[in-house]
């Protein structure tokens, strides 16, 4: 991001400009973009000969990371979900869910 002007006592004197590029910034974090998609996000807002066909292309691959992260982390439920229910929760020192664990 571009450093703002300052002020002749050092205070940054962010303009409206400013504050909309860190809102997009934000927004983008919010949505799971990493700084270096972002950084290009932002070459394609400050470069107004590209098109929108290449933001979506960036953001269809970010949208398939986020499937994929999605699938992943459904698996990983499945598994725990059947670990928890085989586990007794009880005194014995026999464990469902360790067991699940040493497996290969």
């Amino acid at each position: 991001m571009p450093d703002p002007p300052r002020s002749a006592k050092g205070y940054r004197c962010f303009d409206d400009a400013h504050v909309r590029r860190l809102k997009f910034v934000m927004r983008s974090r919010d949505l799971g973009f990493s700084l270096e998609e972002i950084r290009g996000l932002l070459g394609l807002v400050d470069d107004r000969t590209q098109t929108c066909a290449q933001v979506q292309t960036v953001a269809e691959s970010h949208l398939q990371d986020v499937q994929e992260k999605i699938a992943d982390l459904k698996r990983i439920e499945h598994v725990l979900l059947e670990t928890v229910a085989r586990c007794t929760g009880d005194a014995a020192p026999q464990c469902a869910v360790i067991d699940a664990l040493l497996e290969t």
